[in-house]
């Protein structure tokens, strides 16, 4: 097999890469990890307080807290995609080991004659999502090929500027045609020096198969100051560092046959379409909330998340290796390879703000029951600046929710130092054809045992979610059904000051 190098550099360009809303929702949208015992209510304790996790939900969850505590936890994630594509049913797993939560809180009490008897300090690092994953999707497709995402790209770009410049000097647009043209995928038309066809006409059987690997995280670093006043009104605010680190790569692959057991004797006969993106960054967001005891059993909590302003980078690494017996003069196996790591400028995303009420009601020392509802608006996710993302923010504000719900339940039984728990939690689907992304359920239970100077913690979440997955953002854009499963296996080790 012989390569064909054409360019072998790293260049910073001022062009944008094809931002879509699949690299928006998977920021937007967060997995619930936390500690155990957060994990075993469901996530249900933006009324109770006195956890790490509860202050993501409520910041005045951090003066609820009555000593200085430590705490740590660490989690499994195992996770099934099992994939549908045309009827080509495939499935991968994956499970990953992590330290996704880490934070401690001082308490400072007043024992003068004033009503605010509290003050807390807080810092805690939690994780919002895994992206650690694996997907396959294979299958014969009988409509559309890969074909028709260069062309996508190349219609109407005089045919000199795909053949007669440097691949960085290039905009994304004109790369995504460059590799199509040169790798004999399409071809101008005929009498046309802007428009394309496709070289890959005739009776084809297109078998597609496209695999994904994922790795990364987004994570957040909140600060946090609370309050309680008569030991009855708590109040907290946060200000958060979030944190993200994804490398995804795709590798995509078309092979052309005459019958499903038989390559085509002439053209191109497969292809194989790599690419590796890195997207890093950081953002900033602020929570401010707030608990009251109604009663002595009775508590109610309200907190507001404001929207996540990111600042994000992205590194893109492309290849598009062919076979073909009579591709002119080149060997029967080659790459389009400019052997380039295109390094584009900081973009922004906003994600949505989101607005948590909460309730809960404890039964002495036995027990406690605790609910929260939450609502988030997709459709204000933006990307930045304005008017380079126009198109990709006005088709979000088309297909994303304008007003999601999600309601977590959690209850717990306690039998002297031992805890019983249980959760329950449901969210609805971010996009309104609630297809692309299906609705989530979610149930969780575990147990903690309380030593006195430090306590153990441990759950068990399942739920499962049915998405539907695009290769490409444009021109291929025929889904695979996705049905991915996931258990998280949760244990927490609290220590008191």
């Amino acid at each position: 097999m012989k390569k064909i190098s054409i360019f072998c550099a790293i260049i910073l360009t001022q062009m944008s890469i094809s931002q879509d809303a699949f690299d928006a929702m998977r920021l937007a949208k967060s997995q619930q990890f936390g500690t155990a015992r957060f994990s075993a209510l469901g996530g249900a304790m933006g009324a109770l307080g006195g956890d790490f996790s509860a202050m993501n939900v409520n910041p005045a969850g951090s003066s609820v807290f009555n000593t200085n505590q430590f705490g740590v936890t660490v989690n499994v994630l195992s996770q099934e995609n099992k994939s549908n594509y045309f009827g080509g049913l495939d499935n991968a797993n994956d499970i990953n080991f992590d330290i996704n939560q880490a934070g401690a809180v001082w308490i400072f009490k007043d024992t003068r004659s004033t009503d605010w008897n509290k003050v807390s300090f807080a810092m805690n690092y939690e994780k919002n999502n895994n992206f650690g994953y694996n997907l396959l999707s294979s299958g014969f497709n009988p409509n559309n090929s890969v074909a028709n995402y260069f062309l996508s790209y190349a219609n109407g770009i005089p045919i000199n500027e795909i053949t007669n410049n440097n691949f960085e000097d290039l905009n994304y647009r004109e790369q995504q045609a460059y590799l199509g043209y040169e790798g004999y995928i399409i071809g101008n038309q005929l009498g046309s020096t802007t428009q394309y066809q496709s070289n890959l006409s005739g009776t084809r059987n297109f078998y597609q198969r496209n695999a994904i690997q994922s790795l990364g995280y987004s994570s957040k670093l909140n600060f946090n100051l609370g309050a309680s006043y008569k030991d009855k009104y708590f109040f907290g605010v946060n200000l958060n560092a979030h944190f993200t680190d994804i490398t995804r790569s795709t590798t995509f692959s078309e092979d052309y046959r005459s019958s499903p057991n038989h390559l085509t004797t002439t053209g191109v006969q497969s292809l194989r379409f790599s690419n590796d993106i890195y997207t890093y960054g950081t953002g900033f967001s602020a929570q401010f909330g707030a608990i009251a005891k109604v009663t002595d059993a009775l508590r109610v909590g309200v907190a507001y998340e404001s929207p996540t302003w990111f600042n994000l980078n992205d590194e893109l690494q492309q290849t598009l290796n062919i076979n073909c017996p009579d591709c002119g003069t080149k060997p029967n196996s080659f790459f389009a390879d400019p052997e380039l790591k295109v390094i584009y400028p900081t973009y922004k995303l906003r994600t949505p703000s989101k607005a948590t009420g909460s309730l809960a009601y404890i039964f002495g020392k036995k027990g406690l029951l605790s609910a929260d509802f939450a609502i988030k608006n997709y459709s204000g996710t933006q990307f930045g600046p304005m008017q380079d993302y126009i198109n990709v923010n006005n088709q979000m504000k088309t297909d994303f929710a304008t007003s999601t719900s999600e309601i977590r339940i959690g209850g717990e039984y306690r039998l002297t130092k031992l805890s019983l728990r249980g959760g329950y939690r449901y969210e609805q689907s971010p996009y309104k054809d609630k297809t692309t992304i299906g609705d989530l359920s979610a149930i969780s239970g575990g147990l903690g045992y309380d030593f006195g100077s430090f306590k153990i913690d441990f759950s068990i979440m399942n739920y499962n979610q049915a998405t539907q997955q695009q290769f490409f953002s444009q021109g291929l854009i025929d889904r695979a059904n996705v049905n991915s499963n996931f258990t998280n296996s949760t244990l927490t080790v609290v220590f008191e000051l």
